[in-house]
């Protein structure tokens, strides 16, 4: 049993092994999706294989579409030559549920994928001809929030981006400038409306993604490069809109225990790829069960019925306040939190963090405690049951093989959106002190404790990547255990708004986290005492 179309012609074989097979023509949906495609997605990660193209699969299933998705990837070119290629566009999609069972699915929604390399002619004559077509109704992203920005962690212009705003829509290189040049190739064929929807895990980011794509029209605009009516073309949003999203589905980096179990029926060449930008792929992605994905309904060339397969739309205020909901309290934030505490406490499996006591407590505290209070309920999710369902099911499910070491990745971009905004609130606030905020600066103390990159038994760990890591390391760099320590070197780390969100001095929290950051370095074993000591046994 090999995942390409040749294999699954015997469907039997596969359905004896308790797969879930595409129950459409793959050829007819195929042709249709070439001659019309609809829906193309910029991001070949393991997020949208394992929510839009599943979404897309049963409504396929249900007769609701007649075509699949064009998947594109502008990043790492070899996932789409080592991974999508050779399955022929399929992928496995193993769902692991909380009473530890597995649902296997075979999603073959994606029934081409490209390339976006401008020096490709090929590849890119493709993309060209899909922006061309006036069937396009959407283009949709996961490239992470770097994807979206055209400067570098100082500030500086990428050497790209740069080249590209003087080079103009040809042969663009940076990412973000292809994805102009194919919005410049639709706007010379007529300027068909199309829907740019950014489904990233960021905060407003249809916004980041209008702002990279505007400030690419208006240089080349100012360089001479294209007429004036493109730039007009980009800021109507009766042409082209740029939709806020909050996506929420936790799917790891493929583990090995869900690999085992496919090898155990039988099925062949399931061993991850990785590339030489270090993308971690396989042929399958484990998932949790549940998801979340809300759009603003802005489409200004229409849109296939989504919401049929689960996916929410409303208006661009309740998107925030879902956005806000999850990201500034609900999930993002204990994710952060156990992710810091928990490289440095030894765990591997975030569901283990869950049985710590201390930890839980801790999230408890941060979520319901600290974060709620300040939350707007949207409406269409509410806030305390998100919660109930993070803290009760998710996280603990011990079936998800997700690590704390995953979610400390970037985490110096994450800081000031996941809980810089809160501290705001409560700054705003004619009800709420900020002073009762006590975990949350023990959170930011126990992340200065990770950047040393010790653990509570002293022993070296490897810190997770971060554009600013070297920069924020270099405060704690000469911090020893149980030796004394001058806390005013931190002061211009703690008073940094853009790590923060807030100059912490300023809101009158940096002492606390002072204090809390010289108990969880007083020596082997503090951190865990001190986690006792503020958060109970």
């Amino acid at each position: 049993m090999k995942l390409n179309a040749e294999s699954l012609k015997n469907r039997a074989l596969w359905e004896e092994k308790g797969y879930k097979l595409p129950a459409y023509d793959r050829e007819e949906v195929k042709k249709a999706t070439m001659e019309n495609p609809y829906w193309i997605h910029f991001g070949a990660g393991n997020i949208f294989r394992a929510f839009q193209a599943n979404v897309v699969q049963n409504l396929l299933n249900n007769k609701e579409l007649d075509r699949g998705l064009v998947v594109a990837e502008g990043f790492d070119y070899e996932i789409i030559q080592k991974m999508n290629r050779p399955q022929d566009d399929y992928t496995l999609l193993v769902t692991l549920k909380v009473d530890g069972t597995v649902e296997k699915t075979v999603v073959g929604s994606v029934v081409e994928s490209c390339i976006l390399d401008s020096e490709d002619e090929k590849e890119y004559s493709r993309l060209k001809e899909i922006f061309t077509k006036e069937s396009l109704q959407m283009a949709s992203f996961t490239i992470t929030e770097k994807g979206y920005s055209l400067v570098n962690a100082k500030g500086e212009l990428l050497g790209a981006v740069a080249q590209d705003f003087v080079d103009g829509p040809a042969k663009p290189a940076s990412y973000i400038g292809k994805v102009v040049s194919l919005l410049h190739t639709r706007y010379v064929n007529g300027a068909t409306p199309i829907a740019m929807v950014s489904m990233d895990n960021c905060s407003h980011n249809g916004d980041k993604l209008y702002a990279a794509v505007s400030t690419f029209a208006k240089k080349w605009f100012e360089n001479g490069l294209v007429d004036e009516g493109f730039v007009s073309y980009i800021d109507d949003k009766s042409k082209v809109s740029f939709p806020w999203s909050m996506i929420d589905k936790i799917t790891p980096r493929p583990d090995k225990s869900v690999e085992a179990i496919l090898k155990n029926d039988g099925i062949e060449d399931l061993d991850p790829v990785i590339t030489s930008k270090n993308t971690y792929v396989a042929p399958f992605v484990n998932a949790e069960e549940v998801e979340y994905l809300v759009i603003e309904d802005a489409f200004p060339n229409g849109r296939p019925a989504l919401e049929k397969g689960g996916i929410m739309f409303t208006e661009r205020e309740t998107v925030d306040k879902v956005e806000k909901m999850k990201v500034c309290t609900c999930l993002n934030p204990l994710h952060t939190t156990l992710a810091v505490y928990g490289c440095i406490l030894g765990h591997e499996k975030i569901s283990d963090e869950l049985k710590d006591a201390q930890l839980k407590k801790l999230i408890e505290v941060v979520g319901y405690e600290e974060g709620l209070p300040v939350v707007v309920n949207p409406g269409v999710l509410d806030p305390k049951q998100f919660i109930d369902t993070v803290v009760s099911v998710r996280l603990p499910n011990p079936f998800m093989p997700d690590t704390p070491q995953r979610i400390a990745t970037d985490t110096s971009q994450k800081l000031a959106i996941r809980f810089g905004e809160t501290i705001k609130a409560y700054v705003a606030s004619e009800t709420l002190n900020v002073q009762d905020l006590k975990m949350i600066p023990l959170v930011f103390a126990g992340w200065l404790r990770y950047l040393m990159g010790v653990n509570d038994e002293g022993v070296e760990f490897e810190l997770s990547p971060d554009p600013l890591l070297e920069s924020s390391r270099a405060f704690v760099k000469d911090v020893k255990l149980g030796e004394s320590f001058d806390v005013e070197t931190l002061r211009p780390l703690l008073s940094n708004q853009t790590i923060f969100g807030v100059d912490l001095y300023e809101v009158g929290l940096a002492d606390l986290v002072c204090k809390y950051f010289l108990e969880l370095i007083s020596g082997v074993g503090a951190v865990r005492a001190t986690l006792v000591k503020y958060v109970g046994e």
